[in-house]
């Protein structure tokens, strides 16, 4: 199963080109990540809030296949594309309205404790949270 969330292309995320600044497409990703822990039931300001366990960006990277400009609107496609005992991958696909892959994102999150910063299991409402939406092939 996938998640999908729209995002528009704004002036900021362009460079002085009126392309897409590179890094702009990572912030994509993580707007839709936001949308997609809201929507199992995880809000992020909450976890954050919270404090007791916190999820780390550790690695990421992008791939870039069209140019973006200011008022573009993309639909990013979300899925987990592995659960571990103490962390989680998302892959992100960004798609324009014809249907073209513009670009896409993927990223891995450290389970960590807020108290401690050490590594610790993924929560349990979490990984059920996540579950759904694991990816079975690519």
């Amino acid at each position: 199963m996938e998640f999908a969330c729209e995002v528009v292309v704004r002036l900021y995320d362009t460079d002085a080109a009126g392309f897409h600044f590179f890094g702009a497409q990572f912030r994509f990703a993580h707007e839709a990540l936001e949308e997609f822990v809201a929507h199992i039931g995880q809000p992020i300001g909450k976890t954050i809030r919270d404090r007791e366990v916190l999820f780390p960006v550790v690695h990421a990277e992008a791939d870039y296949r069209a140019p973006l400009s200011v008022g573009d609107r993309l639909t990013v496609r979300v899925v987990v594309r592995a659960l571990g005992d103490r962390s989680f991958s998302m892959g992100y696909r960004l798609l324009l309205a014809d249907g073209r892959e513009a670009g896409s994102v993927m990223t891995v999150h450290a389970s960590v404790s807020g108290a401690t910063g050490a590594a610790c299991p993924l929560p349990e409402q979490v990984r059920a949270g996540f579950a759904p939406y694991l990816a079975t092939g690519d």
